[in-house]
């Protein structure tokens, strides 16, 4: 919904998660140039690298967990806009209030609370890729898991932050330099 007002909090949020999520679209470069590498090995040298798959899968999961908060607060997510186009504003901001509440963050936090032993126990037993040649420290990607979701959540406070603003006028809405409220992105 882009015309939510935007608060002190959401700014200060959405301009964090902007920033990693500007970071972490050079990501994408990155994978395409492992891909065209592993592509020109295997097909023009005859040496595949396990490596290399390994990397593009890693890669692949940091841009897309560390780019989904991005999407997020941006708005640029997929939604099903079929009924939605036609709600007022007000009862779209009602319907996103209870997604947020009864969904999202429930969700967040289930996956959240389940990644700590799921990392823990990668870290404890120090496992290691099970593909001949694989890559070690298996823990450290399945972080970005835990990592993506508390800046999901983040990015779902930031939200709610907005909605709260809108229908209950709290807290404060930014104001631009025209003294107008920022009911933009």
């Amino acid at each position: 919904m882009t015309n939510l007002p935007h608060t002190r909090l959401s700014q200060a949020l959405d301009n964090i998660l902007r920033s990693i999520g500007e970071w972490v679209s050079w990501v994408w470069m990155l994978l395409l140039a492992v891909i065209i590498v592993n592509v020109v090995l295997r097909y023009l040298f005859s040496e595949g690298r396990v490596e290399f798959e390994e990397i593009q899968w890693h890669l692949y999961s940091v841009g897309f967990l560390l780019g989904l908060p991005f999407a997020f607060v941006t708005d640029s997510h997929i939604r099903v806009d079929v009924l939605r186009e036609r709600f007022s504003t007000q009862l779209k901001a009602w319907i996103e209030l209870y997604g947020l509440l009864l969904l999202f963050f429930p969700f967040v936090l289930l996956v959240m609370i389940n990644a700590v032993p799921f990392i823990a126990y990668s870290y404890t037993t120090s496992e290691i890729s099970e593909a001949p040649a694989g890559l070690a420290y298996r823990w450290l990607i399945k972080s970005v898991l835990l990592v993506g979701f508390v800046l999901l959540f983040i990015a779902g406070v930031s939200r709610l932050s907005r909605i709260f603003s809108y229908l209950f006028g709290w807290p404060d809405v930014k104001n631009n330099d025209a003294g107008e409220p920022d009911v933009g992105r």
